[in-house]
């Protein structure tokens, strides 16, 4: 048996929850390598719904779930997660859950930070979620990051504060913003310190350990590749590096580790917050596939932008993230639909591409080549078997298959854990 590594392969909000809690159920391990809280999975067991944003999903299935060094850490949004989630009769107990000791915080002053710069950018917003993941992440890569294993060392937390504070209060100053006070952030970080500290290991200890005893590892990404900070439609993308790739450096593993890579993508395209997306539609078909998909962020709430499945987009994908297979979502979304388009390229100052070029501009420019395609009469929802579908859906997701150059390994047919198609065991070697 080999791990499994699944990544978003448009611009998040693919369904990942669902893939990954129908996955996790099979694996050992959970791990999340990578995001802070600014992304979700909406998860439905039963008659339970859970929203997860920082705890692996493999959480809910009684799985070992694992918080890598690669995550930026809301430890006042960790702890009112595992009070909620405890609240709805799951609860998460340092059995189930480890944190990697290494793994950056965020603090308030980060959110602060993140929300005053997004308000001074006006009309050029980059459309962030406001919870601080950008400035924790920059704090990362200027050796100034407070991490876990600094709470249980109030004198290095001290000092670490003096540096933090000399940057943010400064920038929060030019900003126009409140500034903090090292003793009431000191005072609210060793008061969290007991209950955050029994969750904190050397995660990669246990991982190399359990890899060792043949235990199978799922690596659950968040966000989406073309949100990737270098693969991404910079500068509207999230602040860490969302490929496969990072599941070994997020979690303290080696490359050879990552496993099969799955790319999750819907049948059609969304996108939350601003940015390019050149087969947005504006029109009653991107308001109809909104309304039937119920297109609305699971931490944000945010209304998400929906336009047709953007072919060349997840190809791209599919080569920088290093994907597998596909797990292709919601299809049934689509039932009824006349017509079906799926942009092969773009057209950018009259020249045709295969791919969305670096360039902001040339992004922003860019609008779609499509090709056209017979849609379907009959309801694909709840279909477990490629003879349960209408041939026109078959051949959509043959083409998709074609023009993405990946394989659909995984179909899913309803929010319902059991509505799969398999085509391919993602867990077998």
């Amino acid at each position: 048996m080999t791990n499994v590594t699944i990544i978003g392969a448009q611009w998040g909000d693919e369904g990942k929850g669902k893939v990954v809690d129908w996955l996790a159920s099979r694996a050992d391990i959970v791990v999340r390598f990578q995001g802070g809280h600014n992304a979700g999975h909406t998860l439905v067991v039963g008659s339970q719904t859970y929203k997860l944003s920082l705890l692996p999903s493999g959480v809910v299935r009684g799985k070992l779930g694992v918080i890598g060094n690669g995550v930026v850490i809301d430890p006042s949004a960790l702890l009112a997660e595992i009070e909620r989630v405890g609240a709805q009769g799951l609860p998460v107990t340092p059995a189930s859950l480890r944190i990697a000791d290494n793994a950056p915080l965020i603090l308030p002053l980060h959110v602060a930070l993140d929300s005053a710069r997004e308000a001074a950018r006006g009309s050029r917003k980059i459309g962030t979620t406001g919870r601080g993941i950008g400035p924790a992440y920059e704090d990362k890569v200027a050796r100034r990051a407070i991490r876990v294993c600094d709470l249980a060392e109030p004198e290095t937390l001290s000092a670490k504060l003096d540096e933090l504070l000399l940057h943010h209060n400064t920038l929060l100053a030019g900003l126009g913003a409140p500034t903090f006070d090292k003793a009431d952030l000191l005072k609210s970080l060793l008061e969290l310190a007991p209950k955050i500290l029994p969750f904190a290991e050397p995660v990669w200890e246990r991982l190399a350990a359990a890899r060792l005893a043949g235990s199978r590892i799922l690596f659950e990404g968040a966000q989406a590749v073309m949100l990737d900070v270098d693969h991404g439609t910079y500068p509207f993308v999230t602040s860490s590096n969302t490929v496969a790739g990072t599941a070994a450096s997020g979690s303290g593993m080696g490359p050879d580790a990552v496993g099969r890579v799955l790319g999750i993508a819907k049948a059609y395209t969304t996108r939350v917050g601003s940015g390019p997306f050149p087969t947005e539609l504006h029109d009653d078909t991107g308001t109809l596939l909104g309304e039937r998909g119920r297109e609305f962020g699971t931490v944000t709430g945010r209304k998400r932008r929906c336009g047709w499945f953007d072919a060349a987009l997840v190809r791209q994908a599919v080569k920088v993230g290093g994907v597998n297979g596909l797990a292709l979502t919601k299809l049934d979304v689509l039932d009824g639909f006349k017509t079906l388009k799926i942009g092969t390229g773009y057209m950018i100052d009259g020249k045709a591409y295969k791919h969305l070029p670096a360039g902001m501009a040339a992004q922003a420019a860019a609008t779609p080549i499509y090709e056209e395609l017979d849609g379907w009469d009959s309801s694909t929802r709840g279909a477990r078997s490629w003879a349960e579908l209408p041939a026109a859906a078959i051949k959509y997701v043959k083409r998709i298959e074609e023009l993405v150059e990946a394989p659909v390994t995984l179909l899913s047919t309803s929010p319902e854990r059991d509505d799969t198609i398999l085509v391919q065991d993602p867990f077998a070697n």
